[in-house]
C-alpha cells in the first residue's frame, strides 16, 4: 500500500513568513506606552457647566450693578438738593440785604410815631412778608455782647453787669437761616473791676473792646 507523499497541496493560500510585514494603524504610535498614559478615547470628559450656576452669577453681577447705580443716584440727588437749596438762600439773602435800609426807615419812623393809618398796615404786612422768607432780626437790651453778632461803637464801664453786655442797641441785626447779613450796632457796657480800677472783660482804658 502505497503512502500519500508528503509533498501534497493543501487546500487555501499558504502563509508565507518571510518578508510579510503589518502596517500599524494610522494614529497608533509605536513608541512604548509610560505609566500613566491614558488612552484619548478612555480620558474622562469635563464636567458640563450648570446653566442654572451661570445664570445665578449673572444675577448676582446685574443686582451689584444696580444698586451701585442707586447710591450713584442718591448722592447725586442729595448733592442738587443741597446745591439748589444754597442758591435760594442766597437769592433770598440778596432781596433781603438790599430791603435793610426800608427797614431801618421804618423803625426809625416807629421811634418819633409816625408810623399810623395805613402806613403801619403797610409795614405790618411787609414784616409779616419778610418773616415768611425767613428774616429774622435780633439784638435787644441786656444780652451778653458777642463779636460775632454785635457791632461796638463804644463801651463803658458799669458796676451792675459781671460781663460785657449789650447796653444800648443803636441799629438791630438780621440774620436768614444760619446766614448773617447785618451784625447789630450796639453800645457795650462792662464790669467794673473791685474799686473802680481798670474794666475786665475785654475792655481797653480808651473805651473800646478788643
Amino acid at each position: 500500500m502505497t503512502r500519500p507523499s508528503g509533498t501534497g497541496r493543501r487546500d487555501g493560500p499558504a502563509l508565507s513568513l518571510v518578508g510579510g510585514t503589518r502596517r500599524p494603524d494610522p494614529g497608533t504610535s509605536l513608541e512604548p506606552r509610560r505609566r500613566g498614559d491614558v488612552e484619548p478615547a478612555r480620558q474622562a470628559a469635563a464636567p458640563a457647566v450648570d446653566e442654572a450656576d451661570l445664570l445665578r452669577a449673572r444675577l448676582r453681577e446685574c443686582a451689584a450693578d444696580l444698586r451701585r447705580v442707586r447710591a450713584e443716584y442718591d448722592h447725586y440727588r442729595r448733592r442738587v438738593g443741597r446745591d439748589r437749596l444754597a442758591v435760594r438762600e442766597a437769592a433770598v439773602a440778596n432781596v433781603l440785604t438790599g430791603l435793610l435800609p426800608v427797614l431801618d426807615a421804618l423803625d426809625q419812623a416807629r421811634r418819633h410815631g409816625e408810623v399810623t393809618g395805613g402806613f403801619r398796615r403797610v409795614a405790618e404786612v411787609l414784616a409779616n412778608e419778610l418773616a415768611t422768607l425767613g428774616l429774622r432780626s435780633f439784638g435787644t437790651a441786656g444780652e451778653p455782647f458777642d463779636p460775632a453778632l454785635h457791632d461796638a461803637v463804644s463801651c463803658t464801664g458799669s458796676a451792675h453787669v459781671d460781663r460785657p453786655t449789650c447796653a444800648v442797641v443803636l441799629r438791630p441785626g438780621y440774620r436768614v437761616g444760619n446766614r448773617l447779613l447785618r451784625p447789630a450796632q450796639v453800645e457795650v457796657a462792662a464790669a467794673v473791676a473791685p474799686g473802680g480800677e481798670g474794666l475786665e472783660g475785654g475792655q481797653r482804658r480808651d473805651g473800646r473792646v478788643r
